[in-house]
């Protein structure tokens, strides 16, 4: 398992889950947390975290970008101007180029508006950024993104924030089945074993946030989330048995005394 990366952008990751950094009590919770998760990767929301004031607490402070990545997101952002601004500024920032696109259709559901997203993603990827997608979990507009440049596809499990769990798995194995691009549960996840029903529906990854910061020991969720990705993925790669409508008796039927 240890040799069992994930490779995102030719970039290799031992672990398959990534973390998001709102929502914490505060920055020392969130540190910890993160720690706990063994996450590699920490989504940062460029409109909301604080990565350039140095009067205020900064993220930097508590998550050392030399040991962990950062993946500058586009959360809150409507259309796609507003997204492609947030990223070039990330970029003018901090160098990022490996960015989670997301561009929301609404304030209520916060689905993702997918033509908005189909836009952006072929703008940002025509200008050198890796774009890591939010989208539905619509297997045609997956395919869509994968042509116009998208390097990982990050379907939704239910609304963010939700904590529904997986809503639609399968839609989920159609998208596995028709894509190579690393795909990475984003959005809706509840409880580690919604990590572990994704890992073991053969996604790449799972990323959480709100799950953890809001649980009533997030220290202790995130450690239950790194376990449950592992777990998910070990079982995945053993091969489950196949379903039968009968049962079957475990042990041998024949020369029974």
């Amino acid at each position: 398992m240890k040799q069992d990366k994930i490779k995102i952008a030719n970039k290799r990751f031992s672990s398959r889950l990534i973390v998001g950094t709102g929502k914490y009590k505060n920055m020392i919770e969130c540190a910890k947390a993160i720690k706990y998760s063994g996450a590699e990767i920490v989504t940062v929301a460029v409109r909301r975290v604080n990565i350039t004031n140095k009067k205020k607490p900064l993220l930097m402070d508590y998550i050392d970008p030399k040991k962990i990545t950062y993946l500058p997101n586009t959360a809150g952002c409507f259309n796609s101007e507003e997204a492609l601004r947030t990223l070039r500024l990330a970029r003018e920032i901090g160098g990022w180029k490996l960015v989670k696109l997301e561009v929301l259709g609404d304030k209520e559901n916060l689905y993702p508006e997918m033509i908005e997203t189909l836009k952006s993603t072929e703008i940002l990827a025509k200008e050198g950024f890796k774009v890591m997608v939010y989208c539905n979990d619509d297997p045609l507009m997956a395919k869509r993104l994968q042509n116009v440049g998208a390097c990982a596809i990050m379907p939704l499990a239910a609304p963010i924030g939700s904590g529904l769990g997986i809503l639609n798995k399968v839609n989920i194995r159609i998208i596995r089945a028709q894509t190579k691009l690393p795909l990475i549960i984003d959005a809706g996840l509840g409880q580690a074993s919604d990590a572990t029903i994704a890992m073991e529906l053969g996604c790449d990854g799972v990323l959480v946030n709100t799950a953890i910061a809001k649980a009533k020991k997030p220290l202790d969720m995130a450690l239950a989330f790194k376990n449950a990705v592992i777990a998910g993925r070990q079982s995945f790669l053993s091969g489950r048995i196949k379903k039968n409508l009968m049962g079957k008796p475990s042990s041998p039927v024949k020369d029974i005394i």
